[in-house]
Formats: C-alpha cells, sequence, structure tokens
C-alpha cells in the first residue's frame, strides 16, 4: 500500500471516530439566548429594589404614625383644676346673702322690704344694720376673689408657656392637637377666673345699689312719722294724797 493511501486510510477512521464523541463535549455559545437571560435577570434585580423601596415606605409610613399617636407628654390638668377649685372656694366662702335664690328672696322679703307704719323704730334701724353689714361682706368677698384671680395669672402664665413649648416640639398630629386643647382648656379657665370676678363685683354693686334704695324707702317712713301730728297733752285728774 502507498504512502498516499496510508494516510487516507487514517483521516478516516479519524472522521468516524470524531462523528461518535459525546455531544457533551462540545461548547456552542448562544448570543440570543444570553442576552435575553441578562434581561432577564436584570428585571427580577428591579423588581427586587422595587420591593425594598416599598419596604421602606411601609415602614416610613408606620413610623409617621406612631408618631402621630403618640401622646403629649406634658398636661396642665392638674394645675387648672387647681386654680378653678381656688375659685370656686372663694366663691363659696361668700358671707351672709351668697348666690343663692332662695337665700336671696328671703333677704329682700325681710331686711330689704318696703318700710310699713308697722314697723317699730327698732325693726328699721335693726333692717338698716343688716344691709350695711351685707353690703360690706359683699365688697370683702368682691376684694378676695379678685386677689385669687390676680393670684392664679402667674399660674397661667407658667402654663401658657409650657404649651406653647410642647405644641413646637410635637413629633405629630395627636401631640399638637392634646397640645391645643390643653390651651383651651387654659382659655377656657381664664374666663371662669373672669366670670367669677364680674359674678362677685356685680354682686357688691347690686347690694349696694339696694342698700340705697331700702334706705331711701325707709328715710321715706321715717320722715312720715316725724311729721305726722301726734296726739296732744290732755289733762286728767290725779289723786295724790288720801
Amino acid at each position: 500500500m502507498s504512502r498516499f493511501n496510508c494516510l487516507l486510510a487514517a483521516s478516516t477512521i479519524a472522521l468516524a471516530l470524531g462523528a461518535t464523541a459525546p455531544a457533551r463535549a462540545l461548547i456552542v455559545f448562544d448570543p440570543s439566548n444570553y442576552v435575553q437571560n441578562v434581561l432577564t435577570a436584570a428585571r427580577e434585580l428591579q423588581q427586587i429594589n422595587n420591593q425594598i423601596t416599598s419596604l421602606q415606605n411601609e415602614a416610613q409610613m408606620l413610623i409617621n404614625q406612631a408618631r402621630n399617636l403618640a401622646n403629649l407628654p406634658y398636661s396642665s390638668l392638674q394645675q387648672l383644676q387647681a386654680s378653678i377649685q381656688r375659685t370656686q372656694q372663694l366663691l363659696a366662702q361668700a358671707q351672709r346673702i351668697a348666690y343663692d335664690v332662695q337665700q336671696i328672696d328671703r333677704a329682700f322679703s325681710t331686711s330689704y322690704a318696703p318700710a310699713t307704719g308697722s314697723q317699730s323704730s327698732q325693726v328699721l334701724t335693726s333692717n338698716a344694720q343688716s344691709r350695711w353689714q351685707n353690703s360690706v361682706a359683699a365688697l370683702q368677698d368682691s376684694l378676695r376673689v379678685q386677689a385669687g384671680v390676680v393670684s392664679n395669672l402667674d399660674t397661667n402664665r407658667i402654663q401658657t408657656s409650657a404649651l406653647v413649648t410642647s405644641s413646637q416640639d410635637a413629633s405629630g398630629a395627636l401631640q399638637a392637637t392634646q397640645a391645643g386643647n390643653q390651651i383651651l382648656a387654659l382659655q377656657a379657665q381664664q374666663l371662669a377666673d373672669l366670670t367669677a370676678a364680674v359674678a362677685a363685683q356685680g354682686r357688691a354693686q347690686s347690694l349696694e345699689a339696694a342698700q340705697r334704695a331700702a334706705a331711701q324707702d325707709q328715710g321715706r317712713e321715717q320722715l312720715r312719722r316725724f311729721l305726722t301730728p301726734a296726739q296732744g297733752y290732755q289733762s286728767s285728774n290725779v289723786q295724790m294724797f288720801h
């Protein structure tokens, strides 16, 4: 056999062996499939990023809700109640004719009633003395209530400053609302003090006016008695010795 024929036979055997080799021994690169896989991985990564962002937003929303639901750490309720209680105690300590409708009606049916001819001079004098004492007591009560209201001003100033500071430092809507509500309560307490002072002053003025009116009526009655002719002296027989 010639040399050429030997080479040809060897080539034929090599090709036959190569045709029967396993397919896994070959590495094939598909560009379109690679691009598709990269795009799929990018979309999955974007979805993961979106989920992370959503979770962060939800966490921030929960934090904000917790802040909005947090209670205000400062409360002025106890101080406001104490101020109102002090004013109420001063009003309750009103002397003689107090803030009672039945007591007022009784006084104006006796001491402040119009003077009549059937009343003795002693009764007229006693009524006048009682009316004067009522007026003096009412003036004293008015001054005491006004002094109590003035003493509450310093407490109100401290509470106002604390509540405004708490409102400015509020971390959520609930704290801001609670601070605003307490400021409104403070204003209501101040209005209550003002009402008490006006009531006490009005009581004193009313009793003073009632005293003047009763004094004028009593003066007319006493003048009438003085000007009314009395029964003159009439002589009678008197036996001094047996």
